[in-house]
């Protein structure tokens, strides 16, 4: 999510995102002795924060909580935000029904109340949810919170010819056959006739789902499920200045160059069970040079790395060096691979695709992407580590991380023939031009096809215009791309919230389509509406498990990584740690300072 993320159906997955982060312990990398309790400087220790909290007992209430970033948000609307970091920075300034909660590790991606008394009341077979507003809950002018408003800001997801971007999982699943037109052109006097939410008085609000789906409640703790205030909507002009249900509102903001919010006096942390509001002040410096980013961290300036994508080389090479106890080592939550369009011939055969998963050189792949620390374990599937129902590198059906992990030449070349193409053949990888390590993964890739007699050329494309390239199944067929190489994170962490726009069907979309393999396999849809209708919760695991299991054996992607980052903290932060509720970002919420300044 770079980590951003991009959308559900549209997330050219950035990397951002996500919702998800490390079960797997990292070792501590070469270089300097502070990788134990902390160092001179009183930074925490190498890892200290990575899935546990580090310096909970330092933080002090006050000071300026200092971000810095290489890239601006794609909107600080929460209707149209879809990068990972804006979901995680938003919740200062917004609130939701439920959220996650604010834990380390694998708790942090449990849902918790928020505006509402607790999870939902759920009835009629996993039709009807019903949530109570708490007592206290205000606006940055001290009106109250109502239903009302939090209907009203949900509704806002339906204007996607006012506010795309974000993502679109409320209004398909509360309105499946698009009858609503969304507030903007609602006849209704109050602006409020979507059908599908009820607010029987301003403390109550009822959703009606036409179908049962088993993940409705993670998509309430989006932040595009919150609460917009009509009189304060100023639809496209959203993004430049939100009006705060949180502790903290905007006082200025510069698109690209500066952010700053300050405490809002109208919020009570009696009515907010998740947020400590330590700072005073929060501050957000945009960086033109990732260069200068890493350097201003590295010198104190900085506390951290608003897009949370880890350090770039040159300054990563220095931080692990000269400073290891400020550093973390993450698991993303993003999968890095290369899909192969089944419409590009000739991998509408399947044993032309496996010739090419057979024939990478995996240990060079995970090279190119950064090595095992800033690149991440090898990728043996496409279930990330944090999704229920993934089994993490032992589910390696290629045995991409054993035998085949520098490539298996002989068995690739078995495949070709199974293929009719023993002589090998010509396809073009494409690759976004404005990343790097993705140009330098196709590279690899390249190299290692060569030695079974598959000439790659390497097409790089605009990489800001992703979604009429590689989104349109039309000119990826017209451009004869048979590999693509993308990233994906979870929206949510399910097997839904990251997998039911890459392999499901009906995701399959002319433009801004995700599903590039093009897969359409009954038994996998079928899986899907078995999960999505899963009323027993722990049989969902089981089902990932299998609609996993049934992509890697259809052969549609060939994984890199289970991606990881290098991540710096200031030695001032306190109460610090990854979560999973946030792609193993640090959780922005809670964090403090040892020594308010």
């Amino acid at each position: 999510m770079t980590t951003q993320r991009t959308s559900g159906r549209r997330k050219q997955a950035l990397a951002a995102a996500a919702v998800v982060a490390g079960l797997l312990t990292t070792a501590a990398c070469g270089g300097g002795n502070d990788s134990g309790g902390g160092s001179k400087n009183g930074a925490a220790g190498f890892d200290a924060a990575n899935n546990k909290v580090a310096q909970a007992s330092a933080v002090k209430k006050g000071g300026t909580l200092k971000f810095g970033g290489a890239q601006d948000a794609d909107s600080w609307d929460t209707t149209r935000g879809y990068y990972g970091f804006m979901w995680n920075f938003a919740r200062y300034y917004s609130r939701q029904l439920v959220t996650t909660k604010a834990e380390p590790g694998k708790a942090g991606a449990e849902l918790t109340p928020d505006l509402a008394t607790g999870l939902a009341k759920v009835s009629d077979g996993g039709k009807t949810y019903t949530y109570t507003l708490r007592d206290g809950i205000t606006w940055e002018d001290g009106k109250p919170i109502t239903s009302k408003d939090v209907k009203y800001g949900i509704e806002r997801v339906w204007a996607q010819d006012v506010l795309s971007g974000g993502p679109t999982y409320l209004k398909d699943v509360l309105d499946p056959d698009a009858k609503y037109q969304g507030p903007y052109k609602d006849k209704a006097a109050d602006h409020l006739g979507l059908k599908a939410i009820d607010t029987p008085d301003d403390k109550t609000i009822v959703f009606h789902l036409p179908k049962a789906n088993s993940d409705f409640e993670e998509m309430l703790a989006l932040v595009s499920a919150s609460p917009v205030r009509q009189d304060k909507d100023t639809k496209s002009k959203y993004t430049l200045h939100p009006f705060s249900s949180g502790p903290y509102k905007f006082e200025s903001y510069n698109p690209g160059k500066d952010l700053t919010l300050v405490r809002n006096t109208s919020w009570k942390q009696a009515s907010d069970p998740i947020r400590k509001a330590y700072p005073d002040k929060i501050t957000v410096k945009f960086f033109s040079n990732a260069n200068e980013l890493d350097q201003r961290l590295i010198n104190g300036d900085i506390d951290l790395d608003i897009n949370q994508t880890g350090m770039s080389p040159q300054g990563r090479t220095e931080a692990l060096k000269q400073h290891k106890a400020n550093l973390d080592n993450p698991v993303s939550g993003y999968i890095r691979y290369a899909v192969f369009p089944q419409s590009v011939k000739p991998f509408d055969n399947e044993h032309c695709r496996k010739a090419v998963i057979y024939g990478a050189d995996h240990v060079s792949l995970q090279t190119a992407r950064g090595g095992p620390i800033a690149g991440g374990d090898i990728g043996t599937n496409m279930l990330p580590p944090s999704v229920p129902g993934s089994e993490g590198q032992k589910y390696d059906p290629y045995e991409l991380a054993g035998a085949n992990k520098n490539g298996n030449v002989a068995k690739a070349k078995e495949e070709l023939k199974a293929c009719g193409q023993p002589n090998g053949f010509s396809t073009t990888i494409a690759v976004r031009n404005n990343k790097p390590v993705e140009v330098a993964t196709a590279q690899s890739l390249q190299a290692s096809l060569k030695k079974i007699g598959i000439n790659a050329q390497i097409d790089q494309y605009d990489g800001s215009q992703t979604t009429g390239i590689i989104g349109s199944p039309a000119n990826v067929k017209k451009k004869g791309y048979g590999i693509i190489i993308m990233g994906w994170g979870p929206d949510f962490p399910t097997v839904q919230g990251f997998g039911l726009p890459l392999w499901d069907s009906k995701y399959i979309l002319q433009s801004g389509n995700n599903n590039y393999a093009l897969i359409k396999d009954k038994t996998i849809d079928g899986l899907f509406d078995s999960y999505v209708n899963a009323t027993d919760a722990s049989k969902k695991p089981g089902i990932a498990t299998e609609i996993n299991h049934k992509v890697m054996e259809g052969g549609y992607y060939l994984p890199f990584v289970f991606e990881k980052f290098i991540n710096w903290r200031s030695s001032n932060l306190a109460n610090v740690y990854t979560t999973d509720g946030y792609s193993g970002m640090y959780d922005f919420v809670n964090l403090g300072l040892k020594n308010p300044k």
